[in-house]
């Protein structure tokens, strides 16, 4: 990822509200064949310090399930289109459109697992954490012979996050009237993530003055 010193970002919290905001990740693999895998899989994300570690699994037919080692995982944050008519430099700066955004890389080591209790432990919970969000109550019950007859179904992976990247493109490279008035432009769009884009533009903006 091409990551410019203004947009670098090393507070790790950060990474934890861009993930648990949107944890539905890109997991980025290269094949025997030297051709990328790329699989878009909902993840368990924890992390203690320094130390990141992404948890899934895939379907067992799915390719990608067969590698392990170097692999690379997408974190997707908000977005927004931003038009220099937003600027009020636009004439004298020759202004141009832009894209703000909030996106992570997370680089590591990649491990499968299909053993059976392994397997249960994680599909417990993956389904504790995801049902918990959106106010359901369905749950993993490893004591019956049914549910456990689909963790034939899966592997499982862990990925040890080794370098995190972290780019926040928002309009720090701006003079702060710049950076205000996007923000303003983009509140009143009709669109969330527009409008997430603008929070965080303004709580940057907030911590440096």
């Amino acid at each position: 990822m091409y990551l410019r010193p203004a947009f670098a970002e090393t507070d790790l919290s950060q990474l934890d509200a861009l993930i648990g905001r949107d944890p539905f990740v890109t997991l980025i693999t290269r094949a025997a064949d030297g051709l990328p895998e790329v699989n878009h899989l909902p993840v368990l994300y924890t992390r203690n310090a320094q130390h990141i570690l992404i948890e899934g699994h895939w379907a067992r037919p799915n390719p990608q399930a067969r590698h392990t080692g170097d692999a690379l995982a997408v974190v997707h944050g908000p977005h927004a289109y931003v038009s220099p008519s937003a600027y009020p430099d636009k004439e004298a700066a020759a202004r141009v459109p832009t894209w703000n955004y909030a996106v992570a890389h997370l680089h590591g080591t990649l491990e499968t697992f299909d053993d059976t209790a392994a397997l249960a432990d994680l599909v417990q919970r993956l389904s504790l954490h995801f049902e918990t969000r959106v106010g359901r109550d369905w749950r993993f019950e490893p004591e019956r012979d049914d549910h456990l007859k689909q963790l034939r179904g899966i592997v499982g992976f862990r990925l040890q996050v080794t370098q995190a990247d972290l780019k926040f493109k928002l309009s720090q490279n701006h003079p702060e009237a710049n950076i205000v008035a996007v923000a303003d432009d983009l509140v009143a769009r009709d669109d969330p993530q527009a409008r997430e884009v603008a929070g965080l533009m303004r709580a940057r903006l907030h911590s440096t003055t």
